[in-house]
């Protein structure tokens, strides 16, 4: 597979394959160090669909994605057959991937588009919910069911798991406690995201885990930071939100509160911008266990006023 790719391709892939996900402008500059030239945007886009025609037949992309709380771009090869458990399976172990599993759910349950949970919420999220997932709680014997490694995964066997997963770039971890999603989830979980209802940025399509909100609570419309830039940065295009048209707030007090709260950056590379906080509500989405699948599913929109109805019925 490998022999008929350019010398330069070959050590792209090798570089991702070893470091994990790079920025956009590291790998661009492995292809000019290899080069001894800049080949230019469009070149390296080709280099991409290249890279990508070889490695179809082993069921590998190199993937691009946005980190959402920086909104800097990254690539990494990613394994386009195995499940999200399976990517991890090799490394941690099933309690560690339950626990993981556990945590990202908890992060795309959250209705303000804050894309972090806290500390404290992540060392209390309990593995045992992940084997009872779909067991009636209440059934005689139920705990019988779960094994002893989860019963007994502690405290301290939590906290390192997290240092683990921000090392290896699954998690982020902010410097005020907060736990955000890492480069890696971002790029692996595409079919997870979109399999399990994720709210969507109404631009790009991606799932909106770090997002801004319509100003209109009756509207679930999100979109990235990064995408209300773009979308706004076309001439004659309205401010104002996709869905129900309310005035989107400036993007000057966006960044303004942003630079406020600049303490929420990651300790990582990654950097998490602030977020503007909303009054709490039911969340919209309820993950479910699926297997994977590249397509949207065809979801009745829910707002976040009817979701709070919904939750107090």
């Amino acid at each position: 597979m490998t022999r008929s790719l350019p010398l330069h391709c070959k050590t792209l892939i090798q570089a991702l394959l070893s470091r994990g996900p790079l920025k956009e402008n590291e790998c661009y500059s492995i292809v000019v160090q290899v080069l001894g030239q800049s080949p230019g945007k469009n070149a390296f886009n080709q280099y991409v669909l290249d890279i990508n025609e070889k490695l179809a037949y082993v069921q590998l992309e190199l993937r691009k994605c946005h980190n959402q709380y920086d909104g800097d771009v990254y690539y990494g090869v990613v394994n386009n057959v195995a499940d999200e458990p399976s990517k991890l399976g090799t490394k941690y172990s099933a309690p560690q991937i339950a626990y993981y599993k556990g945590i990202i759910e908890a992060i795309v349950r959250d209705t303000a588009g804050q894309g972090s949970i806290s500390n404290t919420s992540a060392l209390n999220i309990r593995l045992e919910n992940q084997i009872l997932n779909g067991i009636e709680s209440q059934s005689q014997g139920y705990s019988s069911q779960i094994p002893t490694a989860f019963r007994n995964f502690t405290m301290t066997q939590k906290d390192k798991t997290l240092e683990e997963f921000v090392r290896d770039q699954w998690l982020c971890s902010t410097s005020d406690g907060k736990i955000g999603l890492g480069v890696r989830s971002f790029l692996d979980l595409r079919s997870w995201f979109h399999n399990n209802e994720a709210p969507i940025c109404e631009f790009c399509n991606e799932a909106a885990v770090k997002s801004e909100l319509c100003q209109n609570e009756g509207c679930n419309v999100r979109l990235h930071l990064f995408c209300l830039k773009k979308k706004f940065s076309q001439r004659k295009v309205a401010r104002v939100c996709p869905g129900c048209k309310t005035e989107w707030r400036p993007l000057a007090d966006l960044e303004t509160n942003r630079e406020e709260d600049d303490s929420h950056a990651p300790q990582t590379t990654q950097q998490q911008s602030s977020r503007k906080k909303r009054r709490p509500s039911q969340p919209n989405i309820i993950p479910e266990a699926s297997s994977c699948g590249s397509s949207l599913p065809d979801t009745k929109r829910v707002t976040r006023s009817s979701s709070r109805r919904m939750g107090a019925a």
